[in-house]
């Protein structure tokens, strides 16, 4: 008897792996997660290194601003999150960009300062950044990536797929996974940090609406855009639509907030 594992096994433990790696996002999309909070924080520490590495940083003023949004936007995540503090960072770069990463890291860009012009408009691109950790998108990201990559692979073997034709035949299934999977689940991850960072930025005391005029900002500034199926990132219309949508329940959360003396008052 043979012991090498039957194809159908194969997949039925693959199926298995698959279902055991299933959570739900914080607005109730399926989602895969193979990787551990603890790795995922590993993978966020070594990354804000790198970034510290190759980035002059900033002090002064301008830090200051940016850590006291930041802070603002932090103290209302969840103790759930198991992220004790949030270290933030603003380099020196042009362009304008934010990101935030699991284990509570959070770096801003100066070019972002130009586009995001007041406190509000700030906390709605840190918002979006922190809504990423919340929803645990990088977990789902690599381990899409990696279910993707598997995949192919038991495919190549299970198909006997050889030699030249065979190359050529995975290097489009290749480009199909990469259209057909990780860039859509992207776009699902950007439209949904868009909405629980406008939640997040609600609850902290700061006008959602500003997330309107950020996005018009942004607009002005880009210099062109893919076409948005073909972008890891939904189109400036796309999200200001959806930010637009969410007004309704994010608008009384802010009314809340500010009646509850959550007033932040951060000065560039």
């Amino acid at each position: 008897m043979s012991a090498r594992p039957s194809k159908r096994l194969v997949g039925v433990l693959g199926l298995a792996a698959l279902i055991s790696a299933c959570s739900t996002s914080p607005l109730g999309r399926n989602q895969l997660a193979f990787y551990s909070d603890d790795e995922l924080a590993q993978m966020g520490q070594q990354s804000f290194a790198q970034y510290e590495q190759e980035l002059q940083t900033v002090g002064g003023a301008r830090a200051s601003y940016v850590q006291c949004v930041a802070d603002a936007i932090t103290a209302q995540v969840p103790a759930s999150q198991g992220i004790d503090k949030w270290e933030v960072k603003l380099f020196q770069d042009d362009t304008a960009n934010a990101f935030a990463l699991p284990g509570g890291y959070i770096g801003v860009n100066t070019g972002l300062l130009d586009v995001a012009t007041n406190q509000d408009q700030l906390a709605a691109v840190i918002g979006h950044e922190v809504g990423h950790v919340l929803a645990h998108h990088a977990n789902e990201r690599v381990s899409t990536q990696a279910a993707t990559q598997t995949g192919l692979s038991v495919l190549q073997t299970a198909a006997g797929l050889g030699g030249a034709g065979g190359d050529q035949l995975m290097g489009l299934l290749g480009a199909g996974a990469q259209y057909g999977v990780i860039l859509p689940f992207s776009r699902k991850q950007e439209s949904e940090a868009d909405l629980v960072g406008l939640d997040l930025m609600a609850d902290a005391g700061f006008d959602p609406n500003a997330s309107i005029t950020l996005w018009q900002n942004m607009s002005a500034n880009s210099q062109g855009e893919p076409p948005a199926w073909m972008s890891t990132h939904p189109s400036n219309a796309q999200r200001m639509e959806g930010l637009h949508n969410r007004l309704e329940e994010a608008e009384p959360r802010y009314e809340e907030a500010r009646a509850n003396g959550i007033r932040p008052n951060c000065k560039a």
